[in-house]
């Protein structure tokens, strides 16, 4: 498998007439976001079909909410984020209506969503949208997955998926000790429930094929 080939089946979900969604899973550090980008870049670059990134991360909910309902110290568990809300946006996405239809972001810095910050136009012919949790099976992620072609799971070593997240921590902000906290603790147990997903998808996207993110 090559990063050509992966860029050749996502082209192929696109049908005449059919805007089509593809899930990119995977734990916290496993190289997500990175593909995502790159099959964006690379599909664009190649003129059709355009495509669009969307990532889950703007349904994490705000930090006000997060303290009001005694969650804030795991943040990034599925039931921190509007799951309902993310499937309702992928099947507005689906429904293909609207000339534009406007999705949140996730701004790390701030480590806050933002509203309205993600412009996905009529011409955007497949989404490529990712995160954690698109293949759990419980609650309002059940939703998730009926609304999506295909998912795709990025899988990496352990260890340097490890490393790679406890880098990411440190560059926005945590201190190398309580990035490993945060990594050996909320994230682990976010890994641990996600790698029981793995089997659900229909593609494994092994290490080299993903930078990291």
């Amino acid at each position: 498998m090559t990063f050509d080939d992966l860029v050749k089946r996502a082209a192929a979900l696109v049908r005449p007439g059919h805007r089509a969604l593809l899930g990119i899973a995977g734990g916290p550090g496993a190289g997500k976001t990175t593909l995502a980008e790159h099959l964006v870049e690379a599909l664009n670059g190649r003129g059709a079909p355009c495509a669009a990134h969307v990532p889950m991360d703007g349904f994490h909910l705000a930090d006000a909410e997060l303290d009001r309902l005694g969650r804030r110290d795991r943040k990034g568990a599925p039931d921190t984020f509007d799951a309902a809300g993310y499937a309702a946006l992928l099947r507005r996405l689906r429904d293909d209506e609207d000339d534009v239809v406007y999705a949140p972001g996730f701004e790390r810095t701030l480590e806050q969503p933002l509203a309205g910050a993600i412009p996905v136009p009529r011409v955007a012919r497949l989404i490529v949208t990712e995160g954690n949790y698109l293949l759990v099976p419980d609650g309002d992620w059940a939703r998730v997955r009926p609304r999506l072609d295909e998912v795709w799971f990025c899988e990496l070593d352990e260890a340097e998926r490890v490393r790679r997240l406890v880098a990411r921590h440190e560059r926005f902000g945590k201190d190398h000790e309580a990035a490993v906290a945060w990594v050996r603790g909320t994230d682990q147990r976010n890994a641990d429930l996600v790698a029981t997903t793995r089997d659900r998808a229909d593609l494994v996207v092994p290490a080299d094929l993903t930078a990291g993110g």
